[in-house]
């Protein structure tokens, strides 16, 4: 209760969710000394795939003890899981003094609640400053509260697509200005750029970095990785090969997202990364809410011995790695879909091939959300859509025959729902 009355607070701060500038952010670092000038960091930038290249980053490192904090966003069921220090998801109780000290320094000058939370994260890496840093920073990198740092170990830019157009100018909605956003800034030091999903945007996201003097490696040209047993990878890059175990994470981008994670370890010298950590850590890895499995629960159970999996994928780069997933199955694919009222809806549902039933819900308590009985209208093309209130009615509703697949989709804040209930 005391967390969320301090949370309610910052959240009144500032008239806007998000106010892409710097200043506020800054001013507030600077009376906290700085302390983001005194981490070691990796930062990851990208449209799709931060949040699993992070675990992948974490799992290698683990296995090599190197201790990590970690900030991401948004979280999935608790604030908690933005801040990680020590390989440890914070405590209400730590989490409160953490907050109440950016409050009380902060003195009711304007700023938004990011600011708050990455000036929070900033201030506690104090307390572990020995630790790697890795941080997401993302809807659009030059405006970003965690991207005023001076230095830095390393940028990752993952999968880059089309998403939060609505944050852009309405004559400059296209992937060539959210590559601008996100890359145009990066500093120095090093960059790895992870597959993207044309040659197009590869050239576009070289072209943005052109005059950057760090050293940069990209997929296909300094790293890449080959499938060719069942349940193993081959990774090569300018240091050698390895066979590495398959992730325990569903679908072929993941080999993608955790080679991404080898390169920039690899490339990084100084951490000392062995061959063995990387071999072990990978198959450890772990991602909430990405082509999850869902094996246990109250939900669940509503799906007897069907297959339920949940994935946050939001827009139509996420979908479409979703689906090219869903087409290596052999069974019928049944959608429960939810979604914020500012994505791309069509695109995103485009994707979808071959589908014996699509259902299209409310997300509660989210007020930016479409309603499910207008994402059923934008959806009338698509054969057996139909409309339901909840999660559970929605899984009631859908008739599953033996060996058939649930997948829940469409929304972080769908899967958080989720999961509270299950």
């Amino acid at each position: 209760m005391k967390l969320q009355k301090i949370i309610n607070r910052l959240q009144k701060l500032h008239p806007k969710e998000i106010d892409l500038s710097l200043d506020r952010i800054k001013n507030l670092c600077k009376k906290l000394g700085n302390p983001q000038d005194q981490i070691n960091c990796i930062q990851v930038c990208g449209t799709n795939g931060k949040g699993s290249t992070i675990s992948f980053l974490r799992s290698i490192l683990k296995e090599a003890n190197i201790k990590c904090n970690i900030y991401t966003s948004p979280h999935v069921i608790r604030i908690n899981e933005r801040f990680i220090y020590n390989d440890e998801m914070i405590s209400d109780d730590n989490l409160s003094i953490l907050l109440s000290e950016i409050e009380e320094i902060n003195n009711n000058q304007p700023l938004t609640y990011f600011e708050a939370l990455t000036a929070a994260f900033f201030q506690g890496c104090k307390k572990y400053k020995n630790n790697l840093v890795i941080a997401e920073f993302g809807l659009f990198g030059r405006g970003d509260a965690v991207n005023i740092l001076k230095k830095n170990l390393c940028n990752i830019v993952t999968s880059c697509s089309e998403d939060h157009l609505d944050w852009l100018p309405k004559n400059d909605r296209n992937i060539e200005r959210i590559i601008f956003e996100k890359t145009s800034s990066l500093l120095d030091s090093n960059i790895v750029v992870a597959k993207q999903t044309s040659n197009e945007i590869t050239e576009c996201i070289k072209k943005n970095i052109s005059n950057n003097s760090a050293n940069k490696y990209f997929f296909n040209e300094n790293y890449n990785f080959v499938l060719k047993e069942k349940n193993f990878f081959y990774y090569k890059d300018n240091y050698g090969g390895l066979k590495i175990p398959k992730p325990n994470l569903n679908g072929q981008f993941q080999l993608e997202n955790a080679s991404t994670a080898i390169a920039t370890l690899r490339n990084l010298k100084n951490l000392k990364i062995k061959d063995q950590h990387i071999i072990e850590g990978i198959p450890k890895a772990s991602n909430i809410a990405r082509l999850e499995e869902i094996k246990s629960g109250k939900l669940k159970e509503l799906v007897k011995n069907n297959k339920l999996i949940l994935d946050s994928s939001h827009n139509p780069g996420g979908s479409k790695a979703l689906n090219e997933y869903l087409e290596t199955l052999d069974c019928k694919k049944h959608i429960i879909i939810g979604m914020m009222a500012n994505k791309d809806h069509e695109k995103y549902i485009s994707y979808f091939k071959d589908i014996a039933s699509l259902t299209t819900i409310d997300i509660p308590n989210q007020p930016n959300a479409i309603s499910g009985k207008d994402l059923k209208d934008k959806f009338k093309t698509i054969p057996n859509v139909q409309y339901k209130k909840n999660i559970k009615e929605a899984i009631q509703s859908v008739n599953l025959a033996e060996n058939d697949l649930l997948v829940i989709t469409g929304s972080i804040y769908l899967s958080g729902e989720f999961l509270n209930l299950n």
